[in-house]
């Protein structure tokens, strides 16, 4: 039996980047833009789900956000997931790699007694892939980065395949792992009705009212809520203070076909093309 921890993030959706995504001190408006689970964790999720099915065991899903992330949180319970916990805290605001990476570490090791973390390779709101190895990092685990398959566990040691765009490796890692998992992987499975009209009425005790929460308790019916205390937390690698990424501008760039430029297959023709290039800053 393998414990799984899974780390998933809701993400305001990119496709639909507006003149009022981005905020005046440089972070992003999520407000202003529709949230959803982020694409590539859905395939982390369900790679955990998938060891839980071939070898047993147990998966938790974990993530960093408002009170309003818990949206993604019941949907991992509708999949399959054992536990759900959500870290919400003002202080964590503004969280940039960095300091979102150590939070997350932070989380996984509160929770504890686990053989595998998976993440999504990135989220779509930063495309950095900087948060699952940085986790891996401060966990001291080592990492396994675009896992797409799942081969085989033996006792304490898993074999895993990763896609390294023009083939494969496979490799095999000491647990705990952390692996960060792309989209190629598998195609994450539907909701369970069942599970939904189970779970679909579940809200974090910030949300409910104090008389009713050890009568959620008793129905399955309460997120799990911690704040930066709970995983003891330094405060100085939170938030702002803990976060030296500034983003300068966010843009919604959309290409069009207008016209071509046919280059002669020549040093020439390829020299003149490098040299346009570079003086579009396209390339340099």
């Amino acid at each position: 039996m393998y414990n799984s921890i899974v780390l998933v993030k809701q993400v305001p959706d990119t496709a639909r980047v507006s003149a009022d995504a981005m905020k005046e001190d440089g972070t992003v408006n999520r407000a202003a833009l529709p949230a959803i689970f982020n694409p590539e964790d859905l395939h982390a999720l369900e790679t955990a789900l998938e060891i839980k099915q071939r070898f047993g065991g147990t998966v938790t899903a974990i993530s960093m956000g408002p009170p309003k992330a818990a949206e993604v949180l019941r949907d991992c319970l509708f999949r399959g997931v054992d536990r759900v916990i959500l870290i919400t805290d003002r202080r964590a605001a503004a969280s940039d790699t960095l300091a979102t990476s150590y939070i997350l570490a932070q989380g996984v090791k509160t929770i504890g007694n686990y053989d595998f973390v998976f993440a999504g390779r990135q989220a779509i709101d930063g495309d950095t892939a900087q948060t699952g190895p940085q986790c891996a990092e401060k966990l001291g685990i080592p990492q396994i980065t675009y896992a797409e398959e799942i081969i085989d566990i033996e006792g304490k040691t898993a074999t895993i395949r990763r896609n390294i765009g023009n083939g494969w490796e496979i490799v095999k890692v000491k647990l705990p792992a952390l692996l960060t998992v792309i989209e190629s992987a598998n195609e994450p499975r539907p909701r369970s009705a069942k599970r939904v009209m189970k779970y679909k009425n579940c809200v974090l005790p910030s949300e409910a009212l104090p008389e009713k929460i050890e009568t959620l308790k008793e129905r399955k019916q309460l997120l799990e809520q911690w704040d930066l205390d709970s995983i003891g937390a330094d405060l100085s690698r939170c938030g702002i203070s803990g976060s030296p990424t500034k983003v300068f501008r966010i843009q919604s760039i959309v290409l069009k076909t207008e016209g071509f430029t046919e280059v002669a297959p020549t040093k020439e023709g390829i020299g003149g093309l490098i040299h346009q290039l570079v003086q579009d800053k396209t390339l340099g």
